[in-house]
């Protein structure tokens, strides 16, 4: 099969993977919010930064460097598993040693044994990172629908029955660890590779080489991705802390619905074309008008559906968090860009770029948060995305020097998008408030004007990203009949 039409298949089947896994976490995560408190949320939030850096220790940039060693041998594989395991180890230990510190930082007791249970988690995910890696290599995403789902649902109704029960946050703990355990569980029954026990050295500093840099540019990003966390939960009180949590949780699943599935599937589809700059701008060119024919409506709807959703679906406890969810749907509209100009450079080998960018990224950060926390957690939300357009400059400079492909040509690409969502966007706003209709009425009849409305305009203004997705089911369409 062709480089294009694995990509196309595997696109598909990463979609659906996708809308089965993030709508089954919706569903979920809608539930558990009915039976949970902010507190709840806010107890999560405040211990996730330090698991996720955990988690990223316990990988440091091997499942990355797997992926594109396009001459990878077993030898590496085994390096890589037994590494990660390693790594895991010395994850864990740092984690149950600080968990008394952090408990102290935050001034919350409890922490100290949640964080020691949940990172149980890293020890069981070092045994799944080639096995995953195996598969985005072979672009077998039809595999993955059957290892991620499974793992999902049980861990689901697991956490979802314990919050009915009255658990609290321990059925978000229970969540965690189940669905590590499955989806371990099931990307080993699917027999993709099993270690020997050859490893090697030269292989070692060849792929730390390359993944220490991901790691350390992933790892400021999560510090610098969770800093606002970290400050609302510590000078906030920790429903508030819950309630900013839960609205990025809702924003981040509707986001990376739409960026992951195409960032995952063009990552190892593009390290192939790393030396045709031509075919590689022409690439990135159709994955940016894309990813913004999404994700741009799919924030902007948002946005401006928040207030009936949250009135519908969950209780008013989490009503203050509505504003929380708009300011982070539009600081969410910057994303897919930043991700695709960072995934090029991966493409072309330069994770010290990625690296640098992630530095001075982290001090813009920083220096707006100086500079909003007076203002409260509206503030440090706006302050986000003013963050946001800053950060596309040296994203968007590095892809003019790789690729030729420079911000200039990247806004002409997603401006139609942008102006289209964004109009429909504000037409529904107003519409909203202005008539007083029931919130299931406001949900669902102006969500679906909002979608036909948007599908229509772009056939109708021909826009390219409309045509080239029509193009891209059509082929898939044709395949699955074949």
């Amino acid at each position: 099969m062709s480089l294009a039409k694995r990509t196309t298949v595997g696109v598909i089947w990463n979609f659906a993977e996708t809308i089965s896994k993030r709508g089954i976490s919706i569903v979920i995560t809608l539930l558990l919010a009915r039976f949970l408190t902010p507190d709840d949320y806010g107890l999560i939030a405040m211990m996730s930064v330090f698991t996720t850096v955990a988690s990223e220790l316990m990988e440091s940039g091997f499942r990355q460097a797997l992926i594109r060693k396009s001459d990878a041998t077993q030898v590496d594989f085994n390096t890589a598993f037994y590494t990660n395991i390693g790594l895991a180890i010395l994850a864990y230990l740092a984690l149950f040693a600080s968990a008394p510190l952090i408990s102290t930082f935050y001034g919350e007791p409890r922490l100290t044994l949640l964080i020691r249970v949940v990172g149980i988690t890293i020890l069981i995910s070092s045994l799944q990172v080639v096995q995953s890696a195996t598969l985005s290599r072979e672009l077998k995403f039809k595999a993955q629908l059957q290892v991620t789902i499974p793992a999902t649902i049980i861990s689901g109704i697991i956490a979802v029955f314990m919050a009915y029960q009255g658990f609290g946050v321990w059925a978000l703990i229970a969540q965690l660890i189940v669905s590590s355990i499955v989806t371990t569980f099931s990307i080993w029954s699917l027999k993709l590779w099993r270690p020997t026990r050859e490893v090697s050295r030269e292989s070692f500093n060849e792929m730390y080489g390359f993944g220490s840099k991901i790691f350390l540019s992933n790892l400021l990003s999560i510090v610098f991705q969770n800093i606002y966390v970290i400050v609302i939960a510590k000078i906030f009180a920790v429903t508030i802390a819950g309630q900013y949590f839960f609205a990025r949780k809702i924003r981040d699943m509707t986001l990376n619905q739409f960026v992951n599935t195409i960032q995952v599937v063009t990552y190892p589809a593009l390290a192939t074309l790393q030396n045709d700059e031509v075919a590689l701008k022409s690439g990135y060119r159709k994955i940016i008008k894309i990813t913004t024919y999404l994700v741009f409506p799919g924030m902007s709807f948002l946005a401006v559906l928040a207030e009936p959703f949250f009135v519908l679906i969950l209780n008013e406890k989490w009503i203050p968090a509505v504003p929380y969810l708009q300011l982070l749907c539009i600081g969410g509209l910057m994303y897919p860009l930043h991700s695709i100009n960072l995934n090029m450079l991966q493409v072309k080998g330069r994770s010290d770029l990625v690296l640098y960018i992630g530095i001075f990224k982290k001090i813009s950060t920083v220096s707006i948060l100086y500079f909003t926390i007076k203002y409260g957690i509206i503030g440090i939300l706006i302050g986000q995305i003013v963050d946001s357009v800053l950060s596309y400059i040296p994203n968007s400079y590095f892809s003019k020097k790789m690729i030729n492909y420079p911000a200039n040509e990247q806004i002409s690409d997603f401006i139609p998008n942008l102006v289209l969502s964004g109009t429909i966007a504000t037409a529904v706003y107003f519409a909203i408030n202005t008539l007083v209709l029931p919130a299931y009425i406001e949900l669902f009849l102006f969500g679906a004007l909002a979608v036909i409305a948007y599908i229509g305009a772009s056939y109708i203004f021909k826009l390219d990203a409309c045509y080239i997705t029509i193009n891209i089911i059509k082929k898939a369409l044709k395949k699955g009949h074949k």
